[in-house]
This record gives C-alpha cells, structure tokens and sequence, in this order.
C-alpha cells in the first residue's frame, strides 16, 4: 500500500516517471548491492587478497540467487540494515568453499553507500537525457519568438517591452548552467565507497593493499577513486541533492510564469490541449495548467529534500548515529521528483501553445505608459535626467487619469515636443523600437546551447 504521492497508484505519473522509479525499487536497490558485492570479490581477486578463482565464481553464483523479500525485510526490521540479511542469503547459494570470501573485509555502508552512488549514477543519466531534451526546446522557443513582442514585468506591473524569445532565452540559460554543474557532478561526486569498520581499511592489513583493493572496487563498478574514505562526509551527496533542487528552482520559475501568463486576464500561452486535462467538475470551461502546477510543487519538495541532505552532513566521527539515515528518504524522492518535474516541464513547453496576438495587446494595454523609460532617455540629453523623469513622470499621471495614450498626452507637452520632433518622439513611443540588446542576447544563448552538441532543430 502507498503511503507517498510518489508510489500512488492515483499521483505517481504526475510526480514521477516509471523510468525514475524504476531506478529506485527496492529490486533495483538490492539488485546494485550484490553487484557491488560481486565487484568487490573479483577485486579482491585481481589484487591477490581472495583466490584468483574466488571473484568469477562469487560473481556467478550471485547472477543467479533468488531473493526473499519477505524474510530481508523482516530481517532487516531486526538488524536496521539490509546488508547483513542480505549477505545470509548470498552465501547459502554460493560453492561453499568460495561463500566465506563474500564481503571480505567491508562493512555494512560500504555496500549500501555504493548501491547507492549507483543508483545516483543511474538517476543523473536519466535526468541529463530530460535536460538536454528541455535545452533542445527551449533553444527551438528563443529562436521562434526570437521577434515576438510582449510586455516584460517587474512586480506583476509593466515593466519594459521584450520579446517572448527573449524570456525563453533567459530559462534556457539556467538549464544550460545546470548542464554544465552535472558533468562535472558526474566527475566529482560519483566516488566509490570502500572504508571498512571505521574508514581506514585496517581489516586488509597495514600495508597498500586496501587502497589497491579500492582502486580495483571502482574500477569494476566505473566509479572514481577517492584517496581516502568519505563514509562520514557527506559532501557529494548533498551537492548530488542540491543540485536537484537547482534544477527544480528553474523548473519552478518556468512553471510559475506559465501559469500567471496562462491566466484569463493574460492568456499569453496555453499548456498543450489533451482532451479533459485540468479540467474542473464543476466549472466546464476550466483548463487548468496542471503540469506547472504539480512542477511548482516538485520544486518546493526538491528543496525541502535538499535540507536533508545537509542535515546528513552533520555526522559523528568516525560512523554516524542517525544523520545518514535520512538519505534513504531524501535520495529516492529527490530523484523521482526531478524526474517528474523535468517530465512534465518537456510536456508543458514542448506543445506550448503561444498566443502573439494576446501578447500583442497585452503589451499595448497600458496605452503607451511601458515605453516610459524609452521616451525618458530620448528627452534626458537635452534637458537632463531628472527633469526628463519628471516630464515624463506627469505625462504617465495624465495618461492614467484621463485614460489616454501617452503619445497623445506627450505631443501636448510644449516641454517634449520643443526638444523631441514628431517623428522621433512616435518612434520612442512604439514598444518595438525598445527592445534594447535583448534579441542579441537571445542569438548568443542559441549559439551557445547549439555549440553543446544540439542540432539546428534542437535534437542531440
């Protein structure tokens, strides 16, 4: 039975992916815990510490063992960890004269914290494939709307004029960013984990041999090298975990605009139409922006699952009392939300419905007062800043009052139209011309996501 929105039979596609999930069972778990078991044996074969023979045969024996869910639980239940359960049940299906050799001088995290780094592995590949999906749409918006007018906003007011493109552009930038944080998380934090009792490998003796055994371990499980054990900093999995929660804050920023610009009163794009999604049952006309909603969502848990993996930092020397305990929780979770919220975000933007023509009269509602600063700049050189701001500042007040354009009430301004010709103070007071280095910006974030590997049409 579920208890989590994430395992839901009802919720679960909404915050997550089968992909992602199917990374974090307890199938895949247990699964990742004999690979490492089956790792370190041959390792320790291949440095001379077990018989040469003994890490082929382990490694067969274990390709073939049948689980017991049921007693590993309970047992674990009993224990608090699932190693050593685990281990009572491998060794019974191995050649009795090779079993004694399986996890020969490990401990208990050591196993878990490698399932665990694999799974992790497993996760980013997963959530790098979604985000150079998202890249790829995000390049194809900034380059379509590269032109496309519409009102920028600053505290839910008219701010400036800017392009849709240019918006797309700056979301594009985030993700690019975080692009560039995973390959190198993917370099620095994907560590293997093979300490012994209390880190210091004292079970393999007091000579090289435990340093070369945890060379081979990540070697056999393609992970990096670390040069001296990490069980009690928890360093790489909290940047690991707040990393995902990065990826979530721009996921919810996007979600966010989406839905303010989606609303009535704006209707300047539209999640793609699915018949019955985010439908009311009550109110029939309803198309509510689910897939922002649940990303907005993602993203506030993301950070919550973030703390956490602070939190777990803060351990007690040499092996913690609790703080680790609280990954078991945080990693999974993280994992399938990101993933979720990657989802849903490709969906959201990959059939965005873009309505130029709301954005248009959005852009014109205000009947001119968003080109102020524009007509304050043109009129600042001849009669100096403040003034310009002033004269313009009062002309924004008739404007308002009076319900008229601001051309209009500027062309009545003796002040303006003795410094501004007519012409010149028509081209200030059109949105168009007050894009100011946006689209440059725009073409220099497509070259750049194009540059890392994407195709003209946003495709790998």
């Amino acid at each position: 039975m579920a208890v989590s929105a994430l395992d839901s039979r009802i919720f679960r596609n909404l915050f997550g992916t089968q992909e992602i999930r199917d990374v974090f069972t307890d199938e895949a778990y247990v699964q990742r815990m004999i690979d490492v078991e089956a790792a370190l044996a041959r390792a320790q074969s291949n440095c001379g510490l077990i018989p040469g023979e003994a890490g082929d045969a382990i490694t067969q024996a274990l390709s073939t063992i049948n689980i017991d869910y049921d007693k590993l639980s309970h047992d674990t239940d009993i224990v608090g960890y699932p190693v050593l359960p685990l281990v009572e049940q491998l060794v019974p299906g191995t050649p009795s004269d090779m079993a004694k050799y399986i996890h020969w001088g490990a401990t208990t995290q050591d196993i878990m914290d490698n399932a665990s780094v694999l799974q992790m592995r497993a996760g980013l590949a997963v959530v790098q494939r979604q985000l150079q999906e998202l890249i790829g749409t995000l390049t194809q918006l900034s380059k379509s709307h590269r032109d496309t007018p519409m009102a920028g906003r600053t505290h839910l007011q008219h701010a400036l004029p800017c392009t849709f493109g240019y918006k797309c552009a700056v979301y594009l930038s985030s993700i690019l960013r975080h692009a560039d944080r995973l390959r190198d998380i993917q370099k620095r934090c994907l560590l293997v984990q093979f300490g012994g009792a209390a880190g210091t490998l004292a079970s393999l003796g007091s000579d090289d041999t435990g340093v070369r055994v945890r060379a081979a371990l990540a070697r056999e499980l393609g992970l990096a090298d670390p040069p001296i054990t990490w069980h009690v900093v928890r360093d790489n999995v909290a940047e690991i975990l707040n990393f995902l929660a990065l990826v979530g804050g721009s996921l919810g920023k996007i979600a966010y605009d989406i839905m303010i610009m989606s609303s009535n009163e704006l209707g300047e794009v539209s999640e793609p139409f699915v018949p019955h999604r985010g439908a009311s049952s009550t109110m029939p006309q309803k198309r509510n922006p689910i897939s922002s909603e649940v990303v907005l969502a993602a993203s506030k848990l993301l950070r919550a699952n973030a703390g956490l993996g602070l939190d777990a930092m803060v351990a007690d020397f040499e092996r913690a009392s609790g703080p680790w305990h609280l990954e078991w929780v945080a990693i999974p979770e993280a994992f399938v939300l990101a993933g979720g919220a990657l989802h849903q975000t490709n969906f959201a933007l990959g059939g965005l419905v873009v309505h130029t023509g709301a954005m248009a009269a959005n852009l014109c509602s205000t009947r001119g007062l968003i080109v102020g600063e524009a007509v304050m700049m043109g009129l600042a050189p001849f009669v100096g800043r403040q003034p310009a701001h002033d004269l313009v500042y009062e002309a924004c007040r008739a404007s308002i009052e009076e319900r008229r354009p601001l051309l209009d009430v500027l062309r009545e301004r003796p002040q303006v139209t003795a410094q501004v010709p007519a012409d010149k103070l028509a081209a200030l007071c059109d949105p168009t011309n007050y894009f100011g280095s946006s689209q440059r910006m725009v073409d220099h974030m497509v070259r750049v996501a194009e540059s890392q590997g994407l195709g003209a049409d946003g495709t790998i």
